[in-house]
């Protein structure tokens, strides 16, 4: 009888953040069926506890972790119960994130203030916690899902974009910092907009309906790039054609990008139906859906905003086309 051949990551430990849902929870069913062994991570149990018995039904070890990254403390005992588990980490995804869309001084300081607590220290604390870990083993990689919000402001999302714009900071730093280590990694990649359950939970005082503009990707799209990531680590990556198109737009017309997308925020925030304000998942962990996709904005009741979209791409499609200009993409 003919061996089986092991999978990719058999007998790998691969610490995930935000696994409850979106693109963490697809990353965690896409790591499983590469036979990695599991540490998830979210602040909300229940839903984190599905995850890990989906991972469990494809083949995979898992524990799931309670943790709040924006905690130091919590992200310290993750990696504690991550080395209990299996002895190592291999990998880790720094992925848990949250965002609040409205006019800036409209939004509450303290979800403002906790979007940068999550996504900006939440990334540091989970850096500063496996390093060590990563350079006692003398291997290692740490893979941050950044967005391109990384390299271009969201409209009227102002917090979310400073936290992004930092944590693009941090992976550059660090990939300096670990340069004497050939087998430590830092990778930061930087997709479009994704079609999950994330923007189902964000933060709202802008009063629309949120759902994810077009264009946008399937979250295990982005989690098989993880993986891929993963295999063969590189500094930075971009996922999908929008990451590439609008990094590159944003370089030649960066004035023309804040100034219009602004202006296509605002048409639509004055048509719109003026929902209730809320926090959202910022200070408290995610409820509703849960799963791995969401709503999109492909919906004849939400026309307007169909419309308003697509009219921002296709102005700066236009000066794409007529700046003359290319640029490499490593």
């Amino acid at each position: 009888m003919k061996n089986q051949r092991r999978p990719p990551f058999f007998g790998e430990t691969v610490v995930i953040t935000g696994a409850s849902s979106g693109v963490g929870k697809a990353a965690a069913e896409a790591f499983a069926e590469q036979g990695a062994d599991l540490v998830l991570a979210a602040r909300g149990e229940e839903a984190l506890t599905e995850t890990a018995e989906l991972c469990r039904k494809l083949g995979a070890a898992v524990i799931a972790v309670p943790t709040d990254t924006s905690v130091a403390e919590e992200v310290q005992n993750l990696v504690k119960e991550a080395l209990e588990f299996t002895g190592k980490i291999d990998y880790w995804v720094n992925n848990a994130g949250v965002l609040a869309f409205g006019k800036f001084e409209e939004i509450p300081v303290d979800v403002n203030d906790q979007i940068v607590k999550t996504n900006l220290l939440g990334y540091m604390h989970s850096a500063h916690a496996v390093l060590p870990v990563f350079k006692k083993q003398k291997r290692g990689v740490l893979l941050n899902n950044i967005s391109i919000g990384g390299w271009m402001p969201a409209p009227y999302g102002t917090a979310y974009t400073a936290s992004k714009f930092g944590i693009r900071g941090m992976v550059e730093t660090l990939q300096g910092e670990v340069s004497d280590f050939p087998d430590i990694h830092i990778c930061a990649l930087y997709p479009g907009f994704q079609k999950s359950a994330g923007i189902e939970h964000a933060a709202n005082y802008s009063g629309i309906k949120l759902s994810t503009p077009p264009p946008s990707f399937d979250p295990r799209q982005l989690a098989d790039a993880i993986v891929k990531t993963a295999k063969n680590p590189t500094d930075a990556s971009y996922p999908d054609w929008s990451a590439v198109v609008f990094k590159n737009l944003y370089e030649i017309f960066p004035g023309v990008i804040r100034y219009v997308s602004s202006a296509g925020m605002r048409m639509v925030m004055k048509k719109a139906n003026k929902e209730e304000n809320t926090s959202g998942n910022t200070k408290k962990p995610s409820d509703g859906n849960m799963s791995i996709d969401g709503k999109t904005l492909f919906s004849f009741s939400r026309k307007p905003l169909v419309l308003a979209a697509a009219a921002v791409i296709g102005i700066l499609a236009v000066g794409a086309l007529f700046s003359g200009k290319s640029k490499e993409i490593r």
